[in-house]
Protein backbone atom coordinates (compact mmCIF):
# COMPACT_ATOMS: atom_id res chain seq x y z
CA UNK A 1 0.00 0.00 0.00
CA UNK A 2 2.78 2.38 0.56
CA UNK A 3 4.33 1.59 -2.45
CA UNK A 4 0.76 2.88 -4.34
CA UNK A 5 0.26 5.73 -2.55
CA UNK A 6 3.90 6.66 -3.34
CA UNK A 7 3.16 6.06 -6.93
CA UNK A 8 -0.08 8.16 -7.19
CA UNK A 9 1.97 11.26 -4.94
CA UNK A 10 2.76 12.78 -7.91
CA UNK A 11 0.03 12.61 -9.71
CA UNK A 12 -2.43 14.36 -6.92
CA UNK A 13 -5.82 15.81 -8.09
CA UNK A 14 -5.60 14.35 -11.35
CA UNK A 15 -8.52 11.37 -11.13
CA UNK A 16 -11.62 11.92 -10.05
CA UNK A 17 -12.42 10.96 -6.15
CA UNK A 18 -14.94 8.89 -4.92
CA UNK A 19 -16.85 11.22 -3.02
CA UNK A 20 -17.05 14.00 -4.89
CA UNK A 21 -20.48 16.28 -2.92
CA UNK A 22 -21.23 17.90 -6.13
CA UNK A 23 -21.88 14.60 -7.80
CA UNK A 24 -24.95 13.62 -5.56
CA UNK A 25 -24.61 9.69 -5.83
CA UNK A 26 -21.42 9.22 -4.67
CA UNK A 27 -22.51 10.61 -1.35
CA UNK A 28 -23.74 7.21 -0.89
CA UNK A 29 -21.74 5.32 -3.26
CA UNK A 30 -18.35 6.15 -1.82
CA UNK A 31 -16.54 3.77 0.75
CA UNK A 32 -16.47 5.47 4.44
CA UNK A 33 -14.32 2.30 5.59
CA UNK A 34 -10.56 1.42 4.00
CA UNK A 35 -10.65 -1.10 1.29
CA UNK A 36 -9.72 -4.63 2.16
CA UNK A 37 -6.91 -6.19 -0.07
CA UNK A 38 -8.04 -9.69 -1.26
CA UNK A 39 -5.92 -11.63 -3.63
CA UNK A 40 -6.95 -12.20 -7.19
CA UNK A 41 -8.31 -15.29 -8.68
CA UNK A 42 -6.72 -16.93 -11.55
CA UNK A 43 -9.25 -16.02 -14.00
CA UNK A 44 -8.93 -12.28 -13.04
CA UNK A 45 -5.50 -12.40 -13.80
CA UNK A 46 -5.67 -14.09 -16.89
CA UNK A 47 -8.94 -13.32 -18.99
CA UNK A 48 -10.46 -12.12 -20.99
CA UNK A 49 -8.81 -12.88 -24.05
CA UNK A 50 -10.55 -11.12 -27.27
CA UNK A 51 -10.20 -11.69 -30.65
CA UNK A 52 -10.79 -9.22 -33.29
CA UNK A 53 -12.40 -12.31 -35.89
CA UNK A 54 -15.05 -12.28 -32.75
CA UNK A 55 -16.17 -8.53 -33.88
CA UNK A 56 -18.28 -7.87 -37.05
CA UNK A 57 -17.52 -6.23 -40.14
CA UNK A 58 -18.98 -2.89 -39.00
CA UNK A 59 -18.62 -3.20 -35.16
CA UNK A 60 -16.58 0.42 -35.02
CA UNK A 61 -19.67 1.78 -37.50
CA UNK A 62 -22.25 2.61 -34.81
CA UNK A 63 -24.03 4.60 -37.73
CA UNK A 64 -24.11 1.47 -40.34
CA UNK A 65 -26.40 -2.12 -39.40
CA UNK A 66 -29.69 -0.85 -39.31
CA UNK A 67 -32.48 -0.32 -41.95
CA UNK A 68 -31.37 3.07 -42.60
CA UNK A 69 -29.33 5.89 -41.08
CA UNK A 70 -29.57 7.52 -38.06
CA UNK A 71 -30.54 11.07 -37.18
CA UNK A 72 -27.90 13.32 -36.46
CA UNK A 73 -24.60 14.65 -37.01
CA UNK A 74 -22.35 12.25 -38.52
CA UNK A 75 -18.62 12.16 -36.82
CA UNK A 76 -14.95 9.98 -37.16
CA UNK A 77 -13.47 9.50 -33.57
CA UNK A 78 -10.38 8.44 -33.89
CA UNK A 79 -7.37 8.36 -31.55
CA UNK A 80 -4.36 6.30 -30.53
CA UNK A 81 -4.16 4.39 -27.03
CA UNK A 82 -0.72 4.77 -25.26
CA UNK A 83 1.67 4.16 -22.09
CA UNK A 84 3.07 6.56 -20.17
CA UNK A 85 6.19 7.08 -22.19
CA UNK A 86 4.24 7.38 -25.53
CA UNK A 87 4.81 4.28 -26.86
CA UNK A 88 1.49 2.50 -28.60
CA UNK A 89 -0.89 -0.15 -27.28
CA UNK A 90 -1.80 -2.34 -29.73
CA UNK A 91 -4.12 -5.16 -30.03
CA UNK A 92 -6.56 -3.24 -27.05
CA UNK A 93 -10.02 -3.93 -27.16
CA UNK A 94 -11.90 -0.28 -27.11
CA UNK A 95 -15.71 -0.14 -26.13
CA UNK A 96 -17.88 3.11 -26.69
CA UNK A 97 -21.41 3.52 -25.87
CA UNK A 98 -23.55 6.72 -25.82
CA UNK A 99 -26.88 8.66 -26.13
CA UNK A 100 -27.96 9.30 -29.42
CA UNK A 101 -28.73 12.96 -31.09
CA UNK A 102 -31.65 13.48 -28.36
CA UNK A 103 -29.75 12.83 -25.90
CA UNK A 104 -31.31 9.42 -25.05
CA UNK A 105 -29.79 6.14 -24.21
CA UNK A 106 -30.72 2.82 -25.84
CA UNK A 107 -31.35 1.19 -22.32
CA UNK A 108 -34.75 0.30 -19.88
CA UNK A 109 -33.50 2.77 -17.23
CA UNK A 110 -33.32 5.93 -19.63
CA UNK A 111 -36.99 7.72 -18.75
CA UNK A 112 -35.43 10.88 -20.31
CA UNK A 113 -38.77 12.11 -22.81
CA UNK A 114 -36.61 12.29 -26.10
CA UNK A 115 -37.30 10.10 -28.79
CA UNK A 116 -35.46 6.71 -29.26
CA UNK A 117 -33.90 6.26 -33.00
CA UNK A 118 -34.81 2.61 -34.18
CA UNK A 119 -31.79 2.51 -36.30
CA UNK A 120 -29.24 3.42 -33.75
CA UNK A 121 -27.94 1.44 -30.96
CA UNK A 122 -25.19 3.51 -29.49
CA UNK A 123 -22.57 0.77 -28.98
CA UNK A 124 -19.18 -0.49 -31.02
CA UNK A 125 -16.33 -1.95 -30.49
CA UNK A 126 -12.77 -2.04 -32.14
CA UNK A 127 -9.18 -3.10 -31.72
CA UNK A 128 -6.43 -0.99 -31.60
CA UNK A 129 -3.82 -1.29 -34.46
CA UNK A 130 0.04 -2.32 -34.05
CA UNK A 131 0.31 1.38 -33.82
CA UNK A 132 -2.25 2.08 -31.03
CA UNK A 133 -4.92 3.58 -33.39
CA UNK A 134 -8.92 3.15 -33.22
CA UNK A 135 -11.54 4.78 -35.11
CA UNK A 136 -15.15 4.96 -34.87
CA UNK A 137 -17.81 6.51 -37.05
CA UNK A 138 -20.79 7.37 -34.84
CA UNK A 139 -23.42 10.40 -34.51
CA UNK A 140 -22.59 13.41 -31.91
CA UNK A 141 -24.96 12.62 -28.89
CA UNK A 142 -27.05 15.20 -27.50
CA UNK A 143 -26.84 16.73 -24.09
CA UNK A 144 -29.58 15.67 -21.32
CA UNK A 145 -31.10 16.12 -17.94
CA UNK A 146 -29.60 14.12 -14.97
CA UNK A 147 -31.82 15.31 -12.34
CA UNK A 148 -28.45 15.56 -9.83
CA UNK A 149 -29.12 19.07 -9.31
CA UNK A 150 -31.88 22.13 -10.07
CA UNK A 151 -31.31 22.08 -14.45
CA UNK A 152 -29.31 19.67 -14.51
CA UNK A 153 -27.52 18.63 -17.83
CA UNK A 154 -25.12 16.31 -18.77
CA UNK A 155 -22.53 17.71 -21.74
CA UNK A 156 -22.90 16.02 -24.87
CA UNK A 157 -19.87 12.92 -23.94
CA UNK A 158 -19.28 9.31 -25.24
CA UNK A 159 -18.31 6.70 -22.97
CA UNK A 160 -15.13 4.31 -23.66
CA UNK A 161 -13.97 1.24 -22.26
CA UNK A 162 -10.43 0.07 -22.42
CA UNK A 163 -9.94 -3.85 -21.73
CA UNK A 164 -6.08 -5.11 -20.65
CA UNK A 165 -5.12 -8.64 -20.04
CA UNK A 166 -7.81 -9.21 -17.41
CA UNK A 167 -10.85 -7.71 -16.03
CA UNK A 168 -9.48 -6.12 -13.25
CA UNK A 169 -7.12 -4.11 -15.54
CA UNK A 170 -10.36 -2.70 -17.48
CA UNK A 171 -10.51 1.36 -17.42
CA UNK A 172 -13.34 3.35 -18.17
CA UNK A 173 -13.48 7.05 -18.85
CA UNK A 174 -15.25 9.63 -20.64
CA UNK A 175 -14.76 11.96 -23.86
CA UNK A 176 -16.26 15.67 -24.30
CA UNK A 177 -16.21 18.16 -26.64
CA UNK A 178 -14.67 20.96 -27.32
CA UNK A 179 -16.17 24.12 -26.71
CA UNK A 180 -19.09 22.53 -25.18
CA UNK A 181 -20.61 25.44 -22.40
CA UNK A 182 -22.15 22.39 -19.46
CA UNK A 183 -18.14 21.47 -19.17
CA UNK A 184 -18.37 24.20 -16.52
CA UNK A 185 -21.61 23.17 -14.77
CA UNK A 186 -21.01 19.53 -15.09
CA UNK A 187 -20.07 17.85 -11.26
CA UNK A 188 -18.60 14.73 -13.06
CA UNK A 189 -16.03 16.60 -15.14
CA UNK A 190 -15.66 19.13 -12.05
CA UNK A 191 -15.06 15.70 -10.11
CA UNK A 192 -11.51 16.33 -11.48
CA UNK A 193 -9.80 18.61 -9.69
CA UNK A 194 -6.63 19.49 -11.87
CA UNK A 195 -7.20 21.66 -14.83
CA UNK A 196 -5.06 20.35 -17.57
CA UNK A 197 -6.08 16.33 -16.26
CA UNK A 198 -9.80 17.65 -16.81
CA UNK A 199 -8.79 19.10 -20.84
CA UNK A 200 -7.44 15.78 -20.94
CA UNK A 201 -11.16 14.52 -21.60
CA UNK A 202 -11.81 17.10 -24.28
CA UNK A 203 -11.49 16.05 -27.71
CA UNK A 204 -9.68 17.68 -30.52
CA UNK A 205 -11.48 18.96 -33.36
CA UNK A 206 -9.51 17.21 -36.29
CA UNK A 207 -9.22 18.52 -39.89
CA UNK A 208 -7.17 14.91 -41.24
CA UNK A 209 -9.85 12.97 -40.32
CA UNK A 210 -12.84 15.14 -41.38
CA UNK A 211 -14.59 13.72 -44.65
CA UNK A 212 -15.74 16.25 -46.59
CA UNK A 213 -19.62 16.79 -46.82
CA UNK A 214 -20.26 13.97 -44.46
CA UNK A 215 -18.67 13.81 -41.10
CA UNK A 216 -16.58 15.60 -38.95
CA UNK A 217 -13.81 14.95 -37.26
CA UNK A 218 -12.51 14.44 -33.32
CA UNK A 219 -9.43 13.48 -31.82
CA UNK A 220 -9.12 11.53 -28.63
CA UNK A 221 -5.98 9.94 -27.14
CA UNK A 222 -5.97 7.95 -24.45
CA UNK A 223 -2.83 7.58 -21.89
CA UNK A 224 -2.97 5.08 -19.72
CA UNK A 225 -0.76 5.97 -16.96
CA UNK A 226 1.93 8.52 -15.71
CA UNK A 227 1.35 12.23 -15.15
CA UNK A 228 0.01 13.21 -17.99
CA UNK A 229 -2.74 9.96 -17.97
CA UNK A 230 -6.23 10.20 -18.91
CA UNK A 231 -8.63 10.22 -15.83
CA UNK A 232 -10.49 7.38 -15.68
CA UNK A 233 -13.48 6.65 -13.39
CA UNK A 234 -13.05 4.85 -10.08
CA UNK A 235 -15.52 1.67 -9.06
CA UNK A 236 -17.05 -0.64 -10.81
CA UNK A 237 -19.60 0.34 -13.20
CA UNK A 238 -20.03 3.81 -15.31
CA UNK A 239 -21.36 6.57 -14.44
CA UNK A 240 -24.41 8.09 -17.14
Amino acid sequence: MKELQGYRKPFLNTQPEFLSPGYASTIKRAPSLAPIALEPTLSELTGPRFDPRQLGASANDLTAGHKAKPIGERIWVSGRVLDDSGKPVSNTLVEIWQANAAGRYLHDGDQHNAPLDPNFTGAGQVFTDEHGHYRFRTVRPGAYPWRNHHNAWRPAHIHFSLFGPAWSTRLVTQMYFPNDPLLDFDPIYLSIADEQARRRLVSTFDWETTEPEEALGYRFDIVLRGRTATPFEKGKGAQP
